[in-house]
């Protein structure tokens, strides 16, 4: 039977709940509101529809990453494996969708974020052990994409001053591109911006 993966647009409803399972696995929740936007010619405007309601988890080092990155009211796009829990409370039966979570990150579209390299083995926290730091220590960092951020570090330092008008923390975009050496590319010839 196959799964049904997605990938789904919404605001961040609660505060992200963090836990560890008995075994010592990161685990976090969080709701998503989910809504609808669709255009009325009558009133020649864009309205809300019905709003849905996605539990979303995450596990592991993505799970840790979430506490840091998420609040209230953030749009994010969320992606994993639709999953629909169904229990019985008493003689009411009742369900809820869920998806657990194999990437989420901030709905670009409608804002900005700065991306920051997690602190210890890749998501995990400092002196983060066990079958979580194992399993992500095994996902190395290609060649390439090292040698271009050690490359866009550098040019960050020789850049001209930041403009008065752009806020703390942002640089100007350049149309300036460095070529990464043919041997440290990962799969297509491309360049890739600084």
């Amino acid at each position: 039977m196959s799964e049904a993966h997605v990938t789904v647009l919404g605001n961040v409803a609660t505060e992200v709940s963090y836990g560890e399972t008995a075994n010592g696995v990161p685990m976090a929740n969080f709701q998503l509101g989910c809504t609808e936007r669709r255009y009325d010619r009558e009133r020649a405007c864009w309205v809300d529809g019905e709003t849905q309601w996605l539990r979303v988890t995450a596990w592991r080092a993505l799970a840790v990453n979430l506490i840091g990155s998420l609040a209230k009211g953030d749009p994010v796009l969320v992606t994993g494996r639709l999953r629909v829990r169904e229990w019985t409370e008493g003689e009411v039966k009742r369900s809820r969708a869920e998806v657990d979570a194999r990437s989420v990150g901030h709905d670009l579209t409608r804002g900005t974020s700065a991306f920051r390299w997690a602190s210890g083995v890749r998501g995990q926290p400092p002196g983060g052990a066990g079958p979580a730091a194992a399993e992500t220590a095994a996902e190395p960092v290609p060649g390439w994409i090292a040698s271009a951020l050690e490359a866009r570090k550098a040019s960050a330092v020789a850049a001209a001053p930041r403009s008065p008008e752009l806020p703390p923390g942002v640089r100007s975009v350049t149309e300036r591109q460095e070529e990464v050496p043919e041997g440290e590319r990962g799969g297509e010839d491309r360049a890739l911006p600084s």
